[in-house]
Order: C-alpha cells, then sequence, then structure tokens
C-alpha cells in the first residue's frame, strides 16, 4: 500500500526539526515511496517477476554557506538521527560557498495545480502475463520475427513530499504504466536483426494495445533485414522521431546551467543569439496533463511554467536551478529537475513531403553511440539506416554519420507529426545539408 501524505509529512517536518536542532542553518528534504512491479516474458516463457517497495529520503543540510547531502531508506527515527547527524558532520568539512542556499521563497510553489499524474487503476501481474503473451503472439506471427530478446511490463506508483526549513511541503502522487519487447528478425541466407518497440503512459487505459506493440516492433526488426554498405557521401538525412529527439537531447546538455558556468559549452556566446532556423520554436511546458514528465515545481520546489528555450531560431534560455542562476546572477526558472515536456513546434510539411527534398537520401533508423558532444559541438555516430533513391529504397548499416552540430541546427526541416512521447521530442527532421556518411 502506498504511504498517504499525512505519514510522509510527518517523517518530512521531522527530518528539518531534527536537522536545525543538530546545527544546520537551513534543511531540505524529499520523502517518496516508490512501488513498481514488473513482469518479464521471453519466447513466450516468463523470466522473472520483481516487485520493489522504497521509502526514501533524501536530505540536504546547510551549515551557513557549507552544503552536503546524504540519501538513505528509512528505517525509524532513531535511524534517521544517525544520518542527519552524519551528513551535518560532513556538511562543516566542507568550504563554504557563497552562491548555496534554498530557493528564493518568492518563487516557490504555493498552489499546486492537478495535472492529473495519478491513476488509481491497477494491473494484476496475471493481467501482466496475459498482455506480454500478446504481445510476443503478435510479433511471432510474422514468419521473419525469429525470437524476442524480451518483453516486459511495468506498473509504479509513488508519492512524495519536498520540504524545507523555509516552510516549503508539498509534493503528489504520480503514476506509470510502460510496456516493451525486443525482437530478432531472420531471414534465409542473410544475418540477424533486431528492433524495439515500448510505450509509457500514466494511467493504465491509454498504454499501446499488446498487439500493436508487438507488430511496431516486428515491423522495425524486418526492415533492418538484408543491409547493404554505402559509399562515403555527402547527402540529405532524414532522422525519425525517436531518433531526432537526440537533437534536442544535446542541446539541453549544451545549455545547462553548469555547462554555461564552467564555459564547457559550443553555445556559451549564442544567449539571445540565433542558433536555428527563424521558423524554429522550442518549448519545455511542464504543466501538461497526463504526461508521465510533467511536474507542477521542480526537486527544489520552484513552481513550473512553460517556458520557450528557442523562439524564432534565437535561443531565449538556459536550463537553471537556484545555484547555477546565482552564479549567472539570474532566478531560477524551475529546470532544477531538467526539462520535462520539451519539444520542438512541428513544421508544415508532412511526413512524405520530406522525401521530395532530392533524389537520393538516408532514413536513420537507429544510432550508436553519443550522437555530439556538446562542448565541442562536432557530431559524430555509428547508424542504420534505409537508402532512398527514386522511388525505391534498401536497408543498409554499419556507417557512420558526421559534421557539426550547428550544421544540423542551421539545415533542418521539420515534419508535422510531433508525438509527445519522450521528455525531450521532435517531429521527423531533415537535415538538408553538412552531414557526411562515412560508408565504405
Amino acid at each position: 500500500m502506498l504511504k498517504e501524505k499525512k505519514e510522509l509529512e510527518n517523517i518530512a517536518v521531522y527530518c528539518i526539526d531534527a536537522s536545525i536542532k543538530n546545527t544546520a542553518t537551513n534543511c531540505e528534504v524529499k520523502v517518496e515511496n516508490i512501488i513498481s512491479e514488473t513482469v518479464n516474458l521471453r519466447n513466450k516463457k516468463i523470466e522473472n517477476s520483481d516487485r520493489s517497495d522504497i521509502l526514501s529520503v533524501n536530505i540536504t543540510t546547510y551549515v551557513n554557506k557549507k552544503k552536503s547531502s546524504t540519501q538513505f531508506t528509512y528505517i525509524d527515527k532513531e535511524n534517521t538521527n544517525v544520518m542527519i547527524e552524519k551528513c551535518i558532520e560532513a556538511t562543516k568539512l566542507l568550504p563554504d560557498n557563497k552562491f548555496n542556499s534554498l530557493p528564493d521563497k518568492k518563487l516557490l510553489a504555493k498552489n499546486v495545480e492537478d495535472l492529473l499524474l495519478f491513476d488509481k487503476s491497477t494491473i494484476s501481474n496475471e493481467k501482466k502475463l496475459e498482455y506480454l503473451k500478446e504481445v510476443e503472439d503478435a510479433a511471432l506471427s510474422n514468419e521473419l520475427i525469429s525470437q524476442t530478446n524480451g518483453s516486459s511490463f511495468k506498473q509504479s506508483k509513488s508519492n512524495f513530499i519536498i520540504a524545507n526549513s523555509d516552510g516549503l511541503l508539498s509534493g503528489y502522487k504520480k503514476s506509470e504504466f510502460s510496456s516493451f519487447t525486443d525482437l530478432v528478425a531472420k531471414k534465409n541466407g542473410s544475418g540477424m536483426e533486431r528492433d524495439y518497440y515500448y510505450d509509457s503512459k500514466t494511467y493504465l487505459e491509454d498504454i499501446i494495445k499488446p498487439k500493436d506493440l508487438g507488430n511496431n516492433a516486428a515491423k522495425l526488426a524486418v526492415r533492418k533485414l538484408n543491409p547493404k554498405k554505402t559509399k562515403t557521401e555527402s547527402i540529405p538525412i532524414i532522422f525519425e522521431k525517436r531518433i531526432s529527439k537526440n537533437i534536442l537531447e544535446i542541446l539541453s546538455s549544451a545549455i545547462s546551467g553548469s555547462s554555461f558556468v564552467r564555459g564547457s559549452s559550443f553555445l556559451k556566446k549564442k544567449l539571445n543569439s540565433k542558433i536555428f532556423p527563424k521558423n524554429i520554436n522550442i518549448i519545455d511546458d511542464p504543466l501538461i496533463k497526463k504526461s508521465i514528465y510533467s511536474m507542477p515545481f521542480d526537486k527544489e520546489g520552484v513552481k513550473s511554467e512553460k517556458m520557450y528555450l528557442v523562439k524564432n531560431g534565437i535561443l531565449e534560455n538556459v536550463i537553471l536551478d537556484t545555484y547555477y542562476a546565482k552564479i549567472l546572477n539570474k532566478e531560477s526558472n524551475g529546470r532544477a529537475s531538467g526539462l520535462s515536456n520539451a519539444f520542438f513546434e512541428p513544421g508544415e510539411k508532412s511526413y512524405e513531403d520530406l522525401f521530395d527534398c532530392g533524389k537520393k537520401l538516408i532514413l536513420i533508423t537507429d544510432i550508436m553511440g553519443v550522437f555530439g558532444n556538446s562542448t565541442t559541438g562536432e557530431f559524430s555516430c555509428g547508424a542504420t539506416g534505409l537508402y532512398y533513391e527514386q522511388d525505391s529504397f534498401y536497408p543498409i548499416n554499419n556507417f557512420t554519420l558526421g559534421g557539426k552540430i550547428e550544421d544540423i541546427f542551421n539545415n533542418i526541416v521539420l515534419a508535422d507529426d510531433l508525438d509527445l512521447k519522450y521528455s525531450k521530442n521532435c517531429p521527423t527532421a531533415l537535415i538538408t545539408e553538412g552531414l557526411i556518411v562515412g560508408g565504405c
């Protein structure tokens, strides 16, 4: 049974009071109970079933401008007192840092909006198993799917409270249901290829149907069969949505407060400057209802608000928590937990229209390695894809993509097929020029 709000509040308040009594000048704490259940299936046979029920406490203590944190599993008050004492002892050993502080009170969330982040529904392990068997039945009904690498269904429920010595005391419940399958495709006379598909939702009723999960994964694996090699050339590149989201991943790394403070971002001098075409807008909206990534406030308790990262091609904001905001002489923008529902606004072209850019192009369906280097701005990764030429296409593999991240930014054309599936989202994206395919 998930711990209720009052019980978590009592633990949080006790931790703060005990910390102040033990000479901490300030304190912040997060108390969280997470219960998760997972069933794993492989080739229609149950592999394992796991359940965890964890009540954790994360305390940060301040002694003037010294700061340190500790995390532990809650047992009782006696154990908690020991952990608090150890945390404060460690804090006192650290040097002063004038930027260490609790968030400004005026920025704290006061009225927490209900974002519909908790579903009371539950699914038994028997029903999870039925779901996964239907997934694998659908996948293996495709004669080119030889086996599964594993399928899983996970249900997670959590409740948490964050509090600090300035009076913050708030929290909420969250739920998540996720399903996954990984398949192997094989054709006589050729090697084996694999691919996967997954889904994750706040509400059980919204999770993908099992047949669709199995069929989608099968299609992705089968299309990789009989791959050819490709030559080295400069050619237009299209990133599928599950790949194009990495463009936002690399941007978020480059515009983190820590990167700007250390000067370790290739965009460190680009704030309020143009980094994308003027028709490109990138938004982070933590207040989208029923999204597993939404949050009414960040992990410091600072209220969440919709924010433009890039507007009309111009970099308008960096990702700031209290500490890095103070170093940069700014205010926290409620991103201590990072981005939530970040996305490129969709373009005006259809998915099909992107393929009209030239006689030849490559659709990237999978990548290997890091997508790019946010410090140097260099882009390089291994890739798998489909080579389109005239009205036909064939799979290719074992090639590299290289170039510069700024060339990806400057030459991007977006389709109108945005899905808010991840914490960072991008429609199908065409990069018209600037990338080099390294083949044989």
